[in-house]
């Protein structure tokens, strides 16, 4: 069974930077999608940023230019590197996996996961 564990959440003042990295364990697929989503209190889950097996990247427009999602094989680890943080970007995120079959909706698409984390905490304070 795939194992996500999330690591890198934090305080940080707005305008700060944080990494947030996933290690999956047990997640040896030759075409898949990885993701980060986040989710604020009171608020529904919203996709952040997916990365696929080709390298192709998307972003969610409101991380557009301040967020970059990258994957690290030899370390099993996706990563999400977030500047520029902004107060509106607290949020418990979390890392999604999943195997993709070529057939399948686009990772940045209508895309479901059906591997998650447990989540890390960012808050962004003014």
């Amino acid at each position: 069974q795939v194992h996500l564990a999330e690591s890198g959440g934090g305080s940080v003042q707005s305008g700060g930077s944080l990494r947030l990295s996933c290690v999956a364990s047990r997640f040896n697929y030759r075409t898949y999608c990885l993701a980060w989503f986040r989710q604020a209190p009171g608020k529904e889950r919203e996709r952040v940023a997916t990365l696929d097996n080709s390298g192709t990247a998307t972003y969610a427009d409101l991380v557009k230019g301040r967020f970059t999602i990258s994957e690290d094989n030899a370390k099993s680890t996706v990563s999400l590197q977030m500047n520029s943080l902004e107060p509106e970007d607290k949020a418990m995120y979390y890392c999604a996996a999943d195997s993709r079959h070529p057939a399948q909706n686009p990772c940045g698409g209508q895309f479901e996961y059906h591997n998650w984390g447990q989540g890390t905490q960012v808050t962004v304070f003014s």
